[in-house]
């Protein structure tokens, strides 16, 4: 067995890319320094408010159910026609502009009764539609 006569050398630390990175941080908080003292040196009086949260709260979305007999209900009351549909909906979007809507129909109904109830919901504005639908096979969880 061989016997080991010299020493092995001390292994060293390699700081260059320590150093690196300890260089870009100097330059990112120096550059992020000025900008903040160009904001401050802006002769600007911005208004101050008291956090109140928003004006009014978005509505939930309008539900339409659509039952096999071809009726139609918009928020638990049944809708007499189209007509009614739409004009409801557009008094409803000029309330809120962003409202939205859930179609619900039958799976036994007539598909020619839901073309019609979006036809009405676009013809009032309505640009955030849904179809609810149930999967036929939930995926395992």
């Amino acid at each position: 067995m061989p016997l080991k006569t010299s020493r092995d050398e001390a292994p060293t630390l390699n700081l260059t890319s320590m150093v690196d990175v300890l260089f870009c941080l100097i330059l990112f908080f120096m550059t992020v320094s000025k900008f903040t003292e160009l904001e401050r040196k802006i002769g600007l009086q911005v208004p101050e408010v008291s956090d109140k949260g928003a004006l009014t709260d978005a509505p939930e979305k309008k539900t339409i159910n659509i039952y096999r007999d071809g009726v139609i209900e918009m928020d638990r009351q049944v809708m007499r026609n189209l007509n009614e549909l739409t004009s409801r909906l557009t008094e409803a979007r000029r309330q809120y502009a962003g409202l939205g809507v859930l179609v619900r129909g039958d799976g036994e109904g007539r598909y020619q009764r839901v073309a019609e109830v979006l036809n009405a919901c676009k013809q009032a504005g309505v640009s955030e539609l849904s179809i609810s639908v149930k999967l036929l096979n939930p995926p395992p969880r």
